[in-house]
């Protein structure tokens, strides 16, 4: 990061989660002026080493008037929007979605529309897409198959929609399958190289279901393409590797990285309806207006966070 980057002023929303926390940590390690929108009674594990580095402003997406007082009162220059409700199998509450996702993301875009900021990115999700047998491209029609998806989209659309009418350097990340440390706990490759850290059996679904495996190295990386992306207002830029690896690829190379005997039980549970045999991004356009792509194989990148998982058990038991 440059060090003329310190003299912005950013805002997460989202700040408690996977890859905002990991955002956070990257920006506060080089000395940002970082404010972070925290709901009330959020879980903070992954920001307890973090403390008096940031300013937290516990905030409800839903009070649009307390929203546009902080707003005022801090004047970000650059806005990242990671906040969301229906990404995990627990959140299942469809009104929640659409309070969270598409209102909560309209009061930001209205509190912060009087600040003359540098960048405003949204966070997409790659199942707006729905299932797709070819490599997922920014303009191809949207399918979502959930009412996450379903929201997610409609957040998206209405960020462009928002940059076009005000002329606002709004821009939409679309992340593909993020891990690495401080994933959330549950998850499967945490959940895997946890079993083969305790040398416990672990049941799975098909191993044939597919994933577009992004490291959140790489993730934040593209957060942080600042100058190249305020030139992009009311765009779309997928952010995956453009590879595919099956669930079995996966636990293989686990195996590998963790000289570790694994003890799975394939099939032992049920596919899930977002399952699919196919799922991978089209990075074609980030390469090109963003000058973007990633740089960490998926075997880098295990190792990388079983190395970290090691130091860090504790966490996810």
């Amino acid at each position: 990061m440059r060090s003329a980057d310190k003299k912005r002023v950013y805002l997460i929303s989202g700040a408690s989660g996977f890859v905002g926390a990991c955002l956070l940590r990257r920006l506060v390690d080089s000395n940002a002026e970082v404010h972070v929108l925290l709901r009330p009674k959020y879980k903070g594990w992954r920001l307890e080493d973090l403390a008096g580095k940031y300013t937290a402003h516990t905030s409800d997406l839903s009070d649009a008037r307390e929203l546009t007082v902080l707003a005022e009162r801090i004047r970000p220059t650059v806005i990242y929007h990671l906040a969301a409700y229906g990404a995990y199998a627990a959140q299942n509450d469809a009104a929640q979605c659409i309070q969270t996702n598409v209102q909560g993301t309209w009061n930001l875009l209205k509190a912060t529309a009087g600040i003359e900021y540098e960048l405003f990115v949204n966070t997409g999700s790659s199942s707006e897409y729905g299932f797709k047998k070819a490599p997922m491209k920014e303009d191809d029609a949207l399918d979502p198959a959930s009412y996450y998806a379903v929201t997610k989209g409609a957040q998206t659309a209405l960020c462009r929609q928002f940059a076009r009418e005000y002329a606002k350097p709004v821009v939409t990340l679309r992340p593909f399958s993020v891990y690495g440390p401080y994933e959330e706990p549950g998850r499967f490759i945490p959940t895997l190289l946890l079993s083969l850290l305790l040398r416990r059996e672990m049941n799975l679904v098909s191993p044939d279901i597919r994933r577009d495996w992004i490291y959140i190295d790489d993730m934040i990386d593209a957060y942080l393409c600042i100058d190249r992306l305020k030139c992009h207002g009311g765009e779309v830029f997928n952010a995956g590797t453009g590879h595919q690896a099956s669930i079995r690829d996966v636990a293989e190379l686990a195996a590998v990285v963790t000289g570790e005997t694994p003890l799975y039980k394939w099939g032992a549970m049920q596919d899930r309806r977002w399952d699919t045999d196919f799922w991978v991004a089209d990075t074609t356009k980030a390469g090109h207006m963003l000058e973007w792509s990633s740089k960490v194989g998926l075997q880098d990148g295990l190792l990388r966070t079983w190395a970290w998982l090691k130091n860090n058990k504790h966490r996810y038991m």
